[in-house]
């Protein structure tokens, strides 16, 4: 089942969504204490980054990060409580659904075409008719 895995994506109508970018970028300022080191981590803008945190602290009724400005000691951003137990919820439903899934992604694998070149020229050779009579 190689590079075959299962996205989840809880969806809060028009309220917004949560999925795995967001979550990444929340682990990822987790571990460097900061926004925009996170989003350069992820290969996004600061803006970027910032605007989807904004996002998360407004749609749901604790903050997920808390930020500190910048000044002589410097600024950063940590998850809260709430933040933390926000990614640890969304990772194991995540887990759930991909342990229920094992077999039927595995089948799907299977199932699905090569994108191997080699492969690509093999599938391309015409297919003889039976012959009828």
């Amino acid at each position: 089942m190689n590079g075959i895995r299962l996205t989840v994506r809880i969806d809060f109508g028009s309220a917004g969504a949560l999925g795995p970018g967001k979550v990444r970028l929340l682990e990822a300022i987790h571990e460097t204490g900061s926004i925009s080191q996170a989003g350069r981590s992820l290969g996004m803008s600061y803006r970027r980054a910032w605007l989807l945190v904004d996002d998360l602290n407004r749609c749901f009724r604790e903050p997920v990060v808390a930020t500190q400005p910048g000044g002589a000691r410097g600024g950063g951003a940590a998850l809260t409580r709430f933040g933390r137990e926000l990614v640890k919820k969304y990772r194991s439903i995540e887990a759930q659904a991909a342990a229920a899934g094992k077999k039927q992604l595995r089948d799907l694998g299977v199932a699905w075409r090569s994108r191997n070149p080699r492969m690509q020229r093999r599938l391309k050779k015409p297919v003889r008719a039976a012959a009828t009579g």
